[in-house]
């Protein structure tokens, strides 16, 4: 074992990078140093202060135990600004032109946010529903909305260039990309502001080609104080495309202007993109969207019902809450035809039409079915592992207690409509941010291992088992 504090914190490091996915390494923790580790302290040195608030909030348990796997110790963990940082972390710079020669270094500290005068603009039309105040934030989405806020509001001057947001479809990724660019126009955040698809941007760009003429691209996008790129993950990947983008990129960047790119995955995982494109999608912030849990699902029914001038009773929220739980598109969809419907049968929105509603669309779940308790799930996963439930829910640490932990509480969010709040309160008033990071660990590993997968599978069946005997 190395005896040096950066040396251990090194075995630390490569340990967490094979727990967690690339981009969320690459993002908090692969600018971290510690300048003290010991039994008593473990001192790690972030580059700014939000750096120190996400990684207290949402990766201490991981860090924790880490660093009990490689030195058996326990200490106080201690996280701190390092001295001297620099204003804008990110990895460092190596910028290329085509030809390879080397072009200009980023300046070390953005530049502050120009301040336009009475006139922005966005260059292509915006939806007007797609708005910050319209957005319904919830555990789910709350870091990518912050994140996209801070963005909007200083734009090319905060650490997130690029922004990159991904998820699923019709999970907000979009309304997120539109609200940047309305927030810099109606606010005056960036004169020049453009909105546009990736097959847009393609298009724009072959179109020039086959003029000959490509001055007016040129003029729309690299000229640009904010581009926003959309489903980035359709974009022609041809050498030529790619080394347009690659251009534009550079171009911005370098100009301290702000980019920000949505797709339907991590940027690690693209295919077709030259790694040099997908190391600058890394630079500044990759930030993901999950599914809405229950609450955000009825908060979102009952603000669009609200935009229609209908009033929505609680149990019917509810029952469409729990019905579509996909996607925000699919479930905005369902809400029109319950409220269509309703019209066209001349009757109050009531739970028969609703149960009516999401019969005629197919979607009907088994409202029979007898619900599954946390505690429940909790003493099967135990008996799988032939372990307690005090133990399972205890303050533990043991690599196999921890990952039947894991798994408990990965099953808990996918078998129930608890609340992640509620699903951390039963595991040791553990915070939600603990169960997100289960479950994505879980989710990891299932994805990559045939044996784990089939583990979690024979609990899943054994704990359904019992709930329907």
């Amino acid at each position: 074992m190395l005896d040096t504090h950066s040396g251990l914190w090194d075995q630390c490091l490569r340990k967490i990078e094979g727990k967690i996915e690339a981009d969320t390494y690459g993002t908090w923790f692969a600018q971290t140093s510690s300048s003290h580790l010991d039994a008593r302290l473990a001192h790690i040195e972030v580059p700014t202060s939000f750096f120190v608030d996400w990684l207290e909030e949402h990766w201490l348990d991981l860090i924790r135990t880490t660093i009990e796997e490689i030195t058996s110790w326990t200490p106080e963990i201690r996280i701190s600004v390092k001295k001297n940082a620099p204003a804008s972390p990110g990895a460092p710079l190596d910028f290329s032109t085509s030809d390879g020669s080397a072009a200009p270094k980023k300046p070390a500290a953005p530049m502050k946010p120009v301040v336009p005068g009475p006139v922005s603009e966005a260059v292509f039309p915006l939806n007007p529903r797609y708005r910050f105040e319209d957005f319904i934030v919830g555990e789910s989405n709350q870091f990518s909305f912050t994140a996209a806020k801070s963005v909007a509001e200083s734009p090319g001057a905060t650490s997130y260039n690029p922004l990159v947001i991904y998820s699923g479809v019709g999970l907000g990724k979009t309304h997120l990309l539109q609200a940047i660019a309305d927030h810099c126009v109606r606010n005056g955040t960036a004169r020049r502001v453009v909105y546009t698809s990736a097959e847009k941007f393609f298009t724009d760009y072959l179109k020039a080609i086959q003029k000959k003429d490509t001055s007016a691209y040129i003029e729309i996008y690299r000229n640009a104080d904010v581009l926003l790129i959309d489903d980035i993950q359709f974009y022609v990947k041809t050498e030529a495309c790619q080394r347009e983008l690659l251009h534009t990129f550079n171009t911005l960047y370098q100009l301290n202007k702000q980019i920000v790119l949505s797709s339907d995955r991590p940027p690690s995982t693209l295919k077709g993109f030259e790694d040099r494109l997908i190391s600058r999608f890394q630079w500044g912030l990759v930030t993901d969207i999950d599914r809405p849990d229950l609450e955000t699902r009825m908060a979102i029914i009952n603000q669009k019902a609200g935009d229609h001038g209908v009033r929505i009773p609680p149990e019917v929220a509810r029952f469409m809450a729990e019905q579509i739980d996909s996607n925000i598109r699919e479930l905005e969809g369902a809400l029109t035809h319950l409220i269509t419907y309703s019209v066209y049968k001349r009757a109050p929105v009531s739970l028969r039409i609703a149960r009516d509603t999401i019969k005629s669309l197919g979607r009907v779940k088994s409202i029979t079915s007898p619900p599954i308790s946390i505690r429940e799930i909790q003493k099967r996963t135990a008996g799988y592992f032939n372990i307690s439930v005090d133990m399972l829910t205890g303050a533990t640490r043991r690599q196999e207690i921890a990952t039947a932990r894991h798994i408990c509480m990965y099953l808990c969010r996918r078998l129930t409509q608890a609340p992640l709040k509620s699903i951390g309160s039963e595991f040791g008033n553990r915070d939600h941010t603990t169960v997100i990071h289960a479950c994505k660990n879980i989710a990891t590993r299932l994805s990559s291992d045939p044996d784990f997968e089939a583990h979690v599978s024979q609990i899943q069946n054994r704990v359904q088992q019992f709930a329907s005997a």
